[in-house]
């Protein structure tokens, strides 16, 4: 819960002249449900599912915030970060992705993102990190994924990544194969 000082930090959208919010995601119905409730919470929102797409809509309407994607279908969401900043510094961005870790939020930071959270991020999360006043440190999230919730990710996404190929998802996971069929076998941990 956050004290009253920090409640204070935090803006409200209506303190900005510039409503516009990109969300870059290839995640279509992730993105649909999160372009709603920003709508709701105020925000104009513009979509776009690709690297290509992103940058293409934040040229012709420079956002005053942003959700991207870290790994899009054609590319690294990075690339619209730097895209984003270049046309306008004081865009506020937001680094979202289905796995993370250290280096990929270092370089989502030093591209120009203010925060990165992991997949799925409600729009509460969204909205704290993108109206977040500067000064204030992020608090931990409220409802964290478990540690096995994140390696459940993980090796999903490799398992995707791979095109569904067991026998390559155990070789790069450094697993038995029988062990990796009996994980993506289960249902997702809380």
């Amino acid at each position: 819960m956050r004290t009253e000082q920090e409640k204070t930090k935090i803006q409200k959208i209506a303190d900005f002249a510039d409503k516009s919010l990109l969300i870059v995601d290839d995640d279509n119905p992730l993105r649909d449900r999160l372009a709603r409730a920003m709508e709701k919470k105020g925000f104009k929102v513009t979509q776009a599912d690709s690297v290509k797409d992103g940058i293409n809509k934040a040229k012709n309407t420079i956002p005053a915030f942003a959700v991207v994607d870290l790994r899009l279908g054609d590319g690294n969401g990075l690339e619209v970060i730097k895209e984003i900043q270049k046309l306008k510094k004081d865009s506020k961005v937001v680094m979202l992705t289905g796995y993370g870790n250290i280096p990929t939020a270092v370089a989502a930071v030093k591209a120009g993102a203010i925060d990165y959270l992991p997949k799925p991020a409600d729009a509460d999360d969204v909205e704290n990190a993108l109206l977040a006043s500067p000064e204030l440190k992020a608090s931990p999230p409220e409802n964290p994924m478990s540690a096995d919730r994140v390696k459940w990710e993980h090796i999903h996404r490799v398992f995707e990544l791979c095109n569904g190929n067991v026998s390559e998802t155990a070789r790069r996971l450094k697993m038995h194969r029988r062990t990796l069929q009996r994980i993506l076998s289960k249902r997702s941990p809380k």
